[in-house]
């Protein structure tokens, strides 16, 4: 049974290898080595192998007979071919000889053929193309010409004409080929017109604007000069309007050469006859080459790019029209070049804008005229900005206005211009300060600080008519006589009508209501008055060359200037036509600033005398280990007494209108003088106190006490009027009563009156006290000033340490 399936399985095998590809045997292969009947297989294989050896044997067998049969038919055939091809040889050649006759007569009828037929059909065509000729002639003629518009006609004509008819002809389609670049030839001629027109119009739109701007010049000044004149726009302020029509329908008929610039040869013959009329804007420019071109453009179908190319262009222009120079802000001329150029550029684009029909439209017009006032305003900002002249800012001022006007006059909106003027009154006024600060600076360096002397009722007259002073009393005196004030108070009000005056420049032709000009006028009065005038006041009184006479005078000054602020509300409210009375009017500053630099001056006294003081004192050389007093009052203090009686005689000897004028002398004498004393006292007290000094003497406590009675006496003495009773001694009762503590050794009454309101020595504070008395004890126990004298002297140094121990405690009782 199992030989019966092994066989069955090698048969399977061999069926396999025969039916399959030899790549693909190795697995069948396989199977039989892994089985067990290897010798078995090889056996059935081989068997195999012999039947199909056999078979393959038997077939050769059986066709072998057939193909040497056909091998001998072959070599028999090949004879036969052989001879026929022999005899199709000669027969060829002989058809060819006898052909060669026939086929020559045959070409030469046919060429006969050839060319009748091509005569008879020259002559026809010809007669159908002598049109085309004719025409393309004429379309040469009139391109030489330069008469493109009827050239463009000729063009259509042969085209859709002439051409058909004529057949496809060689020169026909050269003919054809070339109408195209005719198109674009005549299409180009006068996009090279259009070109040449707008680089004119580029280099000559400050001369348009020029022309422009003085119409609207001459206009505003009719309508100044006559009442009755309502309308702004005219022959001399706006351009002629052309139909459209006209234009294109004359140009059709004799369209100008394309040698035409665009802009005509106008002179200025307002130079020999003032009166002639200027030459309107449309006078100087020949629109003829914009008008030609869009209408070669719309016959040849491109409307659109020629409205897309010139509107791209003259945006282009207009870049550069708005790009200012950079030396623009240096001269008023730069900037009217400038705007000469924006305004030609409008008066152009507006005359396109009402002569062609859809070539421009308002919004595209409006959109250019958008960013020109933008980049223009942005450009007058930033070159004006650079501007320190105020004469040339109010120049610039004017040329805008007269810019804003020309253009309003076209219909463009110019409130953002006068936006910026508002802005530009800003930077005006703060040029004008820094004027007015050098102004005032001259006139506060170059006064003598001393009242006005004057000689003659004219000179008396001269300076009232400057500035608003009025007395009575002094009017009665006889000349010569002296103003109370120096000179600098006239020319500083005078500056101040000028800087009004100014500003009132400024304001002009702003469109503003009185109010607002009245408003502005006296915001930026007040920053002059405030901040200005103010700082060259302080600066004047700060000076260090400036005297105390001097300063008093600047009191007196800013005395009599702040009682003329209320002129200078009045002339305000006079050019302004504003009532003073207005509760909605800015108030004038000048009555603080005019305290303030009063003040200033009153302080620079107190602090000058102070500081002389200061001076005097450190000339002071006491001995403080002194063993007794000199019994005379110190150098340096009988010099400063000396100083001060003669200083504060420049007080009580003023004139005394001056005093009744400024009613501050008086009071700054008695202020002064109080200061003064209260600083000495204050001062004596410090040196006596200082840290360098380790010890101090009895005797030296006894010359500083007569140092500090020379003071008392001096201000017992009354050096400057006006003080009631001992007020003036009142500054040295600290420093009294401390010396007299020490010098009475009155430590008893101290100690036990300390606290109470009727204690004798009720200005001593414990701490100086204590400071002077430790100056008097010996702390080294090797150098004590008491341990060689007698006895009471050794007590009295025990005393000292006694009363130290009892102030320390008395210190420390307060504090806790």
């Amino acid at each position: 049974m199992a030989s019966v399936e092994a066989a069955a399985e090698h048969e399977r095998i061999l069926r396999e290898i025969e039916s399959t590809d030899t790549n693909c045997i190795g697995p069948t292969l396989r199977s039989v080595y892994d089985g067990q009947a290897h010798g078995f297989f090889m056996d059935k294989l081989e068997g195999r192998i012999r039947n199909h050896d056999r078979e393959i044997e038997k077939m050769c067998n059986h066709h072998f007979q057939g193909f040497v049969d056909s091998i001998t038919e072959l070599l028999k055939v090949r004879a036969e071919a052989q001879k026929l091809k022999s005899q199709v040889t000669d027969t060829n050649s002989r058809l060819q000889d006898d052909g060669k006759e026939i086929l020559t007569t045959m070409e030469e009828l046919t060429q006969c053929r050839v060319q009748q037929r091509n005569i008879a059909s020259t002559v026809e065509k010809l007669s159908r193309c002598l049109p085309v000729l004719q025409m393309y002639s004429k379309l040469q003629e009139q391109m030489k010409a330069k008469r493109y518009y009827p050239a463009l006609r000729t063009l259509e004509h042969l085209e859709q004409r002439c051409l058909p008819q004529a057949g496809e002809y060689r020169f026909c389609a050269i003919m054809a080929e070339n109408i195209p670049r005719l198109r674009v030839h005549i299409r180009d001629v006068s996009m090279s017109d259009l070109k040449d027109f707008l680089e004119s119009i580029r280099k000559h739109s400050d001369k348009i604007g020029e022309t422009a701007m003085k119409q609207a010049q001459d206009q505003d000044q009719r309508s100044l000069n006559s009442a009755g004149l309502q309308q702004r726009a005219g022959s001399g302020r706006r351009v002629r309007k052309v139909s459209p029509s006209t234009e294109l329908d004359g140009q059709s008929s004799s369209p100008l050469s394309e040698q035409d610039s665009g802009i005509l040869d106008v002179e200025d013959e307002e130079e020999d006859d003032e009166e002639e009329e200027v030459p309107g804007a449309q006078e100087l420019v020949d629109f003829s080459p914009v008008y030609r071109c869009l209408h070669i453009y719309t016959v040849l179908g491109a409307r659109d790019t020629f409205e897309s190319y010139y509107r791209k262009q003259r945006r282009k222009q207009a870049r550069l029209v708005l790009q200012p120079h950079s030396n623009m802000h240096e001269t008023l001329e730069g900037y009217r070049r400038y705007f000469n150029q924006i305004v030609g550029f409008f008066v152009v684009e507006d005359h396109v804008l009402h002569t062609t029909q859809g070539l421009v439209n308002r919004a595209y017009v409006e959109e250019l005229w958008e960013m020109a006032l933008s980049k223009s305003i942005a450009a007058l900002r930033t070159h004006s900005s650079y501007c320190t002249d105020p004469d040339l800012v109010l120049d610039l001022k004017n040329l805008i206005v007269l810019f804003a006007d020309t253009l309003q006059g076209y219909g463009f909106t110019v409130n953002q211009l006068f936006d910026m003027l508002l802005e530009m009154r800003d930077q005006y006024g703060e040029i004008l300060l820094k004027k007015w600060t050098v102004s005032f600076r001259q006139i506060l360096d170059q006064d003598n600080y001393s009242p006005i002397p004057v000689g003659t009722p004219e000179e008396y007259h001269s300076i009232v008519s400057q500035f608003p002073f009025q007395d009575p009393e002094l009017d009665k005196t006889p000349f010569p006589k002296k103003l109370p004030f120096s000179e600098f108070v006239p020319k500083v009000y005078c500056q101040l009508k000028e800087f009004i005056y100014a500003c009132l420049k400024f304001s002009e032709d702003l469109h503003l209501s009185s109010t607002e000009i009245d408003e502005m006028i006296r915001k930026s009065t007040n920053l002059l008055l405030t901040r200005t005038l103010s700082n060259c006041l302080q600066y004047a009184i700060k000076k260090k060359n400036v005297g105390l006479a001097e300063l008093v005078q600047v009191i007196i000054n800013t005395t009599h200037l702040e009682q003329s602020c209320h002129y200078l509300e009045e002339f305000i409210s006079n050019i302004t036509n504003v009532l003073p009375d207005n509760m909605n009017a800015t108030k004038l500053y000048g009555t603080s600033t005019f305290k303030d630099a009063r003040h200033a001056a009153e302080e620079e006294i107190y602090t000058k005398l102070n500081n002389k003081i200061d001076q005097f004192l450190q000339l002071a050389d006491y001995d403080w280990m002194a063993t007794q007093a000199g019994g005379e009052a110190s150098d340096y203090l009988s010099d400063l007494i000396a100083f001060l009686c003669s200083t504060f005689a420049v007080f009580t000897h003023l004139p005394g209108k001056a005093i009744e004028h400024g009613t501050l002398p008086g009071k700054v004498a008695q202020t002064a003088c109080m200061s003064a004393c209260k600083h000495l006292s204050t001062s004596l007290l410090q040196l006596l106190l200082e840290a360098d000094v380790r010890q101090v003497s009895m005797g030296a406590l006894q010359q500083f006490n007569v140092d500090v009675r020379e003071c008392e006496r001096f201000a017992r003495a009354g050096p400057v009027p006006g003080f009631q009773g001992d007020t003036l001694l009142l500054a040295f009762i600290d420093l009294r009563q401390l010396l007299d503590l020490f010098t009475q050794w009155d430590w008893s009454t101290y100690l036990a009156d300390y606290g109470r309101p009727t204690c004798k020595y009720l200005r001593v504070n414990p701490h100086t006290a204590l400071a002077l008395l430790e100056k008097m004890k010996d702390t080294s126990r090797k150098n004590n000033m008491f341990s060689q004298f007698r006895k009471n002297e050794r007590d009295k140094q025990k005393l000292i340490d006694t009363v130290v121990k009892q102030l320390r405690n008395l210190i420390a009782s307060n504090q806790s």
